[in-house]
């Protein structure tokens, strides 16, 4: 079975699932809740506060963890004909990191044998045949690729939790000496928030609060808040679009592709920043994990 996974440092994606990079572990069931996973003698349920930034995510068992959460979740939702079920597994890192980490990240996942586990009740047993690692923001372009042939220059800007990656792309050829990764994502404009709402209003804000004022879908926080909140993501804006100009990328030339659940949150503040000469938004939180499938089937398929 083939499992595509975004492991982001803000959100876990699969094609079918979005949730927080976050978890707690206990020695004991927890009294109430859903999404329970007991693996390797230890309970785990999901939180809304996530694991902090880890350029690494090797270095201890809590993102393989977070995997089991994401292929127990894919699994429920087909009845499994074998037992263990067999995974490939696609995975991704940001180009920045991808040269030095994909290796690692790649066997971090293989050599475990059958893995079982529990989740909310329900055993599963996997056995990790393959994982394959691919560049973030390339992968996220291929649902639109089609599109990005008929361009001269394309920049896509993928905007994540802690890095902010662009790739420039030719005709829908990748560009390698113009890709790199900014530690511009949201989680900076998140904690930048929080310092400025706490000494100005002394409230402690969190990041489902800056989330709603951002997308709007709530209405009763203080004007003055929401204000503070919109000046700072169009200020993180700004700052963003400026460091890729001293990169001597220009996005107000060729064609700009924005994607990633950053790009999402703030497409009002890119709009309005007046430094984009023709923007196209790729909506899918999960583009990442399309075009990690769709990778993995053209390089063992051929198409």
């Amino acid at each position: 079975m083939l499992i595509s996974i975004d492991h982001g440092n803000k959100q876990i994606k699969t094609v079918h699932k979005t949730f927080v990079s976050g978890l707690r572990e206990s020695d004991t069931p927890p009294p109430f809740g859903q999404d329970v996973l007991f693996y390797n003698g230890k309970y785990y349920t999901l939180s809304d506060q996530r694991i902090p930034y880890m350029r690494d995510k090797t270095i201890d068992e809590r993102f393989f963890v977070l995997t089991l959460f994401a292929i127990g979740f894919e699994l429920r939702r087909i009845l499994a004909s074998e037992e263990p079920v067999k995974v490939q597994l696609c995975i991704g890192l940001p180009p920045a990191h991808y040269g030095t980490l994909y290796q690692r990240f790649e066997q971090y996942f293989l050599g475990r044998g059958q893995v079982d586990f529990r989740m909310d009740g329900t055993p599963y047993s996997v056995l990790i045949t393959e994982a394959v690692c691919f560049p973030q923001a390339y992968a996220a372009t291929v649902p639109v690729y089609p599109k990005l042939q008929q361009y001269p220059k394309a920049v896509i800007v993928d905007i994540g939790g802690i890095t902010a990656d662009y790739l420039q792309m030719k005709y829908g050829q990748a560009d390698l000496s113009m890709c790199d990764s900014l530690e511009n994502g949201v989680i900076v404009l998140y904690n930048r928030i929080k310092s400025k709402i706490s000494a100005d209003f002394d409230i402690l804000f969190d990041e489902s609060d800056i989330d709603a004022i951002l997308m709007e879908t709530v209405q009763d926080y203080d004007t003055n808040i929401c204000r503070v909140v919109k000046e700072q993501a169009q200020l993180f804006i700004d700052d963003l679009l400026g460091a890729l100009r001293e990169r001597m990328i220009d996005l107000r030339t060729g064609r700009t592709v924005f994607v990633g659940g950053g790009a999402i949150l703030l497409r009002k503040q890119i709009e309005a920043s007046g430094k984009i000469g023709s923007a196209l938004f790729v909506e899918e939180i999960s583009a990442n994990t399309r075009g990690y499938e769709l990778l993995y089937r053209a390089s063992k398929y051929g198409g």
